[in-house]
């Protein structure tokens, strides 16, 4: 199957891991496929983005075991940290890198570690014939760094289309549902801090996502839930299916994320498309997801503006259906999958034709 592939994509681990990095490409394998390309995908075993002995071996395996001449949809997390290893398979391969967000934008790294991870990945990012985008935010960032805007498309996430969510039961408090991995830049943290300021109110918050990447926060986690005396406020699920997931937004009267950084935000779009109002930050790519009118932005880390924001959407039933139809609105205006993935195969035939 290899040899006679229209594309390769590289991705460190499985494929059905529930982060929308993984989601995004996962769509994009099943929509090319239906549109006729055959697709190999290399899913690779290793600690990406390292540094891993493993992971840059296995890197260089995929791309050896690759013939001339094939395109290779490299995902960052993949290749980012890696260039030597990119570099040498440049001419015979049309390779190309997905960025979903710079490597070294993820919250929690040292400086260090930081500008090495962003050297990294700018030197990487020079192997590739060309760069698919999730966000025009993203493809601003890389421009920013000097990289050819021929060389750069943007293929953002496609939005799927869902009935207004119904909302709690009758008697229930509102809800209120995060959705992202439990890691320090999804901002977790910064919600409990603020909502334990809030207990003068009914409400009662659903943390649901991957809770295996950095256990010692999710220990830190809990540990906020206890001291805040809020066992009986936060429920934190672990990683969701589809369906679960579905059950949790539908049941939802507010969505609030407030992350450090984004490269696009699929679950606000997710949010936005069953009419909830949207409490998050502006961080990375998020303003350019989520409209003003969609909910509330507010500065990353400001726990503060964020218990603010909470408290008149909390008190104002007719604010949060206001900003829940806004948004609605705007996700109907936002491409859907189909879309998404045409504009995929536009952008890897003009990459590496």
């Amino acid at each position: 199957m290899n040899q006679a592939a229209d594309l390769r994509l590289l991705v460190p681990g499985s494929l059905d891991q529930p982060t929308g990095g993984y989601r995004y490409d996962a769509q994009m394998v099943a929509g090319l496929r239906a549109r006729g390309w055959s697709l190999a995908v290399d899913e690779l075993e290793g600690d990406f983005p390292g540094p891993s002995g493993d992971a840059e071996h296995a890197l260089e395996a995929a791309l050896a075991a690759a013939p001339d001449g094939q395109r290779v949809l490299v995902d960052g997390l993949a290749g980012g940290a890696f260039p030597e290893v990119l570099q040498r398979h440049a001419r015979r391969l049309r390779l190309i890198a997905l960025v979903h967000h710079p490597l070294g934008e993820e919250t929690g790294l040292d400086a260090r570690r930081r500008r090495e991870l962003l050297a990294l990945e700018h030197a990487g990012l020079a192997a590739a014939e060309g760069i698919v985008t999730t966000s025009a935010f993203t493809s601003e960032v890389l421009a920013g760094w000097g990289v050819e805007s021929a060389r750069l498309r943007v293929v953002p996430p496609g939005v799927e289309r869902h009935a207004v969510a119904s909302g709690p039961a009758p008697g229930a408090p509102p809800g209120l549902l995060a959705v992202g991995a439990l890691i320090p830049r999804k901002g977790q943290q910064h919600l409990l801090a603020a909502l334990a300021g809030l207990t003068d109110r009914p409400w009662h918050l659903v943390l649901a996502g991957p809770a295996d990447r950095d256990p010692t926060f999710v220990q830190g986690l809990h540990r906020q839930v206890e001291e805040g005396s809020l066992q009986d406020r936060v429920s934190i699920t672990g990683a969701c299916s589809e369906a679960h997931l579905a059950v949790l937004y539908d049941a939802a009267s507010l969505f609030v994320l407030p992350s450090e950084y984004e490269g696009f935000g699929m679950v606000f779009t997710e949010a936005m498309a069953r009419g909830l109002p949207v409490v998050t930050t502006t961080g990375g790519a998020i303003p350019y997801t989520v409209p003003a009118a969609a909910g509330e932005r507010v500065p990353p880390g400001d726990i503060r503006a964020l218990r603010e924001a909470l408290a008149r959407f909390l008190d104002d039933p007719q604010a949060r259906r206001a900003a829940g139809m806004a948004g609605r609105e705007a996700a109907r205006r936002m491409s859907d999958w189909p879309a998404s993935v045409e504009a995929m195969e536009r952008a890897l035939r003009e990459l590496a034709p």
